[in-house]
């Protein structure tokens, strides 16, 4: 096995394990916080790298856990050492103000999922509730799981609910739905994480057709007419089938309000709008 380039508490480092005191609470109890990015053009300066936005969403977790904060321009010069070797990166803090970077490549098959589509399991059991939903922590142990279980019955995603039955995200992304003109997302209060790529859709979007923040329970999610993840590493994912206990649910992931949601990802559109 290759020796992979990572960055650790201010260094720059080659290898396949990282070494952790045994009482670390980061691995005893998974207490860090992340943020997963996809570094566009080499650069983290990109308007669709949207350094600025990870950066504040690790602050807005670091300041209600009332962690240390780490040295920023560490971490930055962290990011500039490994993004010429890695499309995305992972970045890790601990609660003491460390920094954990490491990097890896985009999904191989990425391009056929963008066009077309994917089969989601929908993981409506309460062991797959996330803790803390408003904030990424290393404790993912939750959504990791329906990962595992719809891998295993084929599926690519998991649709994770809440103790209602209502959808709220996928195990790695935020939620998309069509009908009637609109996009439909759930709102941060169903418990959802405010995922940066969701941000960046719902400003590109507002400012060319409503975007509806609703509760996504049974009965909408059956008169969608398409739907998709996105997360920062994989734009804009459209779901085909959703796998349920009883009958499939099945969504157009050709329709055409998908092209208009990826449209973003375009250079002559996110240039202008970024901008």
């Amino acid at each position: 096995m290759s020796k992979l380039l990572f960055w650790y508490d201010g260094q720059l480092l080659q290898g396949n394990s990282l070494e952790l005191a045994l009482n670390d609470p980061g691995l005893l109890y998974g207490a860090t916080v992340f943020t997963t990015l996809r570094v566009y053009h080499q650069s983290l300066e990109h308007p669709l790298t949207n350094w600025t936005a990870h950066g504040d969403r690790l602050y807005s977790s670091l300041q209600t856990f009332g962690w240390q904060l780490p040295d920023w321009e560490r971490v930055r010069q962290g990011a500039e050492n490994l993004l010429a070797s890695y499309p995305v990166l992972r970045i890790t803090l601990f609660p003491d103000g460390r920094e954990w970077i490491t990097g890896r490549g985009l999904p191989a098959n990425l391009a056929e999922r963008q066009q077309q589509g994917i089969t989601a399991w929908l993981g409506d059991a309460p062991e797959f509730i996330r803790s803390l939903p408003g904030h990424k922590t290393g404790n993912y142990l939750p959504a990791w799981l329906a990962l595992q279980k719809a891998q295993q019955l084929g599926a690519t995603e998991a649709i994770l609910v809440d103790e209602s039955g209502n959808w709220v995200e996928t195990s790695t992304g935020n939620l998309w739905g069509y009908q009637q003109g609109s996009w439909w997302t759930p709102p941060l209060a169903a418990g959802i994480l405010p995922g940066v790529a969701r941000s960046q859709i719902i400003n590109w979007l507002n400012d060319h057709q409503p975007v509806q923040e609703e509760v996504w329970d049974r009965e909408l999610v059956r008169n969608f007419e398409a739907i998709a993840y996105t997360n920062s590493v994989v734009e804009v994912i459209p779901i085909h089938t959703v796998i349920t206990t009883t009958t499939p649910l099945t969504y157009n992931s050709q329709h055409g309000s998908l092209e208009f949601l990826r449209s973003l990802y375009k250079a002559e559109n996110y240039s202008r709008f970024f901008h």
